[in-house]
């Protein structure tokens, strides 16, 4: 029964009557409607914050003095004289945002503050010396305070004023550009008009000041940089020079026309080579011929026709020439007498004879002219290595030579490059000497400021104004705090959205008419006693029967309908009323009922199950000697320890507590109390149990077998919601027979300003127009 829905749950946390999601037409009605019930809750503690804050702002404005603010205008911007931009060794930054920002920083910096304080004497002013200004308007309002001067103070020196003063300063000084322009607003708030224009006046002159320092200084050691740096750059210019100079004495480089020695050598012997190549092969030709003839067989007369392959080498041999001619000759006169007189003639065959001679001293001849050809072979071949080497020397040469020359280029360029940038910065530093002669700033003075004729500070009306709005909403705020903060039961709908349970009555606070101090209650007479007639019942207790027409009885009665229209299928005929903590009426709700149920003829028995704390039996039947212990032991008899209210025929069963009881969880869950109930339910038609409270025991974790239903009693505006959660959280036997919750002790008057949406509800005059009273 406690899971209730998330938004139940997120509702109980909720201000009360803060409305809930709705469309918007409606929400905004509910909204301001629930605004206007919060300010009727929390009036008083908005009134009281408007007063205070408001009597806090008339205080204010009576110690803290007025305060008078000079304005000075300041125009920042780089312009300057086009001779000098072109000496400039400083480049003219773009001014842009973070330019002006980082103006406004150093006219707020220490270094111009400290300046102007040491300048106009500010130490000895008394506005600068304590530590805030109202501070400071109360040691003059009372001189004794200011007998002894602070630490801070003590501490300063001549020449540096203390953090105290510093921190006055810059707390009076404002500084903020003006618009998206380059003009610069200084403020300075004090006491005095003519010292606020004053020193406002002197800000923007140290600033002016600091301006120039700073240029004078960056331009001063840009100079001194620049002639130690042209001092070096002379010297390594000269150093450069001298080095291309001592190289091309040590690789005796030497040029004609622009070009090296080294690469004409190189052409020429390119040329040589191509020629002596030339000629070895050629002579390699000429010797792979004179071999290939060698190769034939000289007895072959066809091997002679390779003399034509050797061609115009071997004409150049007169002795090759006539040999070959003499054989020509014999080979033809050997074929002509061959055909006349045969081939094995005696003449043809001496031919031969001597054509083979002639051959064979042809071949010699060709011997010669090869040996001939392979020296030639040799000697060219020879000369091409030579050629290949001197080649090879002359390239290697060509690159060291090369080599020499790319660092002979190097170090000229690097001697070249020196010179430049060494006639550059002299002429950088020909302007910059120029220029420290010229000092000028980029800021000046456009609007000096002039002693106000006016307070700026503290405005009456402003202050009055916010001091009440401040107030009004300080207490609207707390007003809220406090309402969020009342975790408490104030409606009907919260407790139900709380805890998922039906409201069963919301039961007033019982108010009895005023009596004289009540005097003791007098001993039981004998036939009291004997009887055990109930004649000291308290009023609170009767007061459904004393007052039957009033709205407390009413609500007793709404609490006995719920539990006869009960939603469960069995009749509640055993009632137990409890509560999650201990005094919030549960035993006054109990006796209550059972008055009323007595009083309307039902036959009725209320019995006191609160073993460790019998608060019921004390109030009605304090002199009682047994009770249900004693029943439920076989002590006594059920008659023998009843009680009777001889007004409405009202049965009571006490617990007589004669010592410490340990165990009353066991006793309560006993088979013999189980029986006694039985026994009850036979002879009466309601028995209402008052059971101890839920938090502090677990007495009534144990009385589920006993009781049909139960009732859970809430006190209104005291019991917190998350106890009341958790102890049906920990009890969920209990929870699950609850057939609901009432609030007791509930004030009606205060309840239309919790419950908006019901506020007729409450008025006593409907209750009047039955006949019924307010109480």
């Amino acid at each position: 029964m406690l899971q209730a829905n998330p938004l139940q749950t997120d509702r109980t946390r909720l201000p009360f009557a803060m409305p809930t999601q709705q469309p918007d037409g409606a929400g905004i009605g509910e909204l301001i409607k629930w605004a206007l019930v919060l300010l009727r809750r929390q009036y008083l503690v908005i009134l009281v914050a408007a007063a205070l804050v408001s009597a806090a702002s008339l205080i204010y404005l009576r110690l803290v003095p007025p305060t008078y603010t000079a304005q000075v205008q300041i125009l920042f911007e780089p312009p300057r004289a086009q001779f000098l931009q072109k000496q400039s060794l400083l480049s003219d930054p773009l001014l842009d945002a973070a330019q002006i920002e980082t103006q406004l920083q150093i006219i707020k910096s220490r270094a111009i503050a400290v300046a102007v304080i040491n300048q106009l004497k500010l130490a000895d002013n008394p506005d600068f010396k304590a530590s805030r200004p109202l501070l400071s308007s109360l040691l003059h309002r009372f001189p004794i305070w200011a007998s002894h001067p602070s630490e801070s103070a003590q501490s300063a020196t001549p020449d540096q004023p203390s953090e105290v003063i510093i921190a006055n300063f810059l707390a009076r000084l404002s500084v903020a550009g003006v618009g998206y322009s380059h003009v610069i607003e200084v403020t300075f708030s004090s006491s005095n008009a003519a010292l606020a224009a004053e020193i406002a006046n002197a800000i923007a002159k140290a600033y002016i000041d600091d301006q120039l320092s700073a240029k004078f200084d960056a331009t001063r050691t840009a100079t001194s940089w620049l002639q130690e740096r042209l001092q070096k750059l002379g010297d390594e210019a000269l150093a450069a020079e001298r080095a291309v100079n001592a190289y091309k004495s040590q690789n005796n480089i030497v040029s004609s026309d622009g070009k090296p020695i080294g690469e004409q050598q190189i052409t020429d012997l390119n040329a040589r080579l191509a020629a002596a190549r030339a000629q070895r092969s050629e002579a390699a030709a000429k010797l792979s011929r004179y071999e290939a003839l060698l190769s034939s067989d000289p007895a072959n007369p066809s091997s002679l026709g390779s003399l034509d392959a050797i061609g115009s080498d071997a004409m150049t041999s007169s002795i090759l020439t006539s040999l070959r001619q003499q054989y020509l000759e014999l080979s033809r006169r050997e074929a002509e007498l061959s055909a006349r007189v045969g081939r094995d003639h005696l003449a043809v065959v001496n031919i031969r004879n001597r054509m083979r001679e002639f051959r064979t001293s042809i071949f010699e001849e060709v011997r010669r002219l090869a040996e001939i050809s392979r020296s030639e072979f040799e000697l060219a071949k020879q000369r091409q290595q030579e050629i290949e080497k001197q080649l090879s020397v002359a390239i290697a040469q060509s690159r060291l030579t090369n080599s020499a020359e790319l660092t002979i280029r190097d170090l000229e360029s690097r001697a070249k490059s020196l010179r430049a940038l060494h006639e550059t910065f002299l002429q950088q530093y020909m302007g910059a000497t120029q220029q420290e002669t010229f000092p000028i700033s980029e800021a000046r003075v456009i609007f000096p400021a002039s002693a106000a004729q006016t307070k700026s500070k503290p405005k009456l009306q402003v202050v009055l104004a916010l001091g009440l709005l401040g107030g009004l909403a300080l207490g609207v705020l707390l007003g809220f705090i406090r309402d969020a903060m009342d975790r408490v039961f104030r409606t009907s709908s919260q407790l139900e959205a709380a805890l998922d349970l039906p409201c069963l009555s919301l039961v007033p606070a019982l108010t009895l008419p005023k009596q004289k101090r009540p005097l003791p209650r007098p001993q039981p007479t004998q036939d009291e006693s004997t009887q055990r007639l109930l004649s000291t019942v308290p009023d609170i207790h009767r007061a459904v029967v004393g007052m039957p027409l009033s709205r407390y009885t009413e609500a007793i009665r709404s609490i006995k309908l719920a539990i006869d229209h009960s939603p469960a299928k069995t009749r509640s005929q055993v009632i137990g009323i409890t509560s999650a903590l201990p005094n919030e009426g549960k035993t006054t709700i109990a006796a209550s009922l059972a008055q009323l149920i007595s009083h309307s003829g039902k036959k009725a028995i209320i019995v006191d199950c609160d073993l460790r704390n019998p608060s019921l039996t004390a109030a009605m039947a304090p002199h009682a000697t047994d009770g249900i212990i004693e029943v439920a032991n076989g002590g006594r008899s059920l008659e023998e320890a009843i009680w009777r209210d001889p007004r409405t025929s009202l049965s009571f069963l006490p617990a007589v507590r004669r010592g410490p009881l340990l165990h009353t969880s066991e006793l309560l869950s006993d088979g013999s109390i189980c029986k006694l109930f039985e026994s009850l339910r036979q002879t009466y038609d309601y028995i209402i149990v008052d059971l101890p409270p839920l938090s502090p025991l677990v007495d009534v974790r144990v009385t589920g077998p006993l009781i049909d239903c139960y009732v859970l009693v809430v006190e209104w505006g005291r019991t917190k919601i998350d106890v009341v959660q958790h102890a049906l959280h920990t009890a969920p036997t209990i929870s699950d027979s609850l057939i609901g919750a009432i609030l007791n002790k509930t004030d009606m008057k205060a309840m239309a300003r919790y419950d908006s949406h019901r506020s007729d509800y409450y008025d006593d005059s409907h209750y009047i127009r039955y006949g019924l009273s307010g109480s």
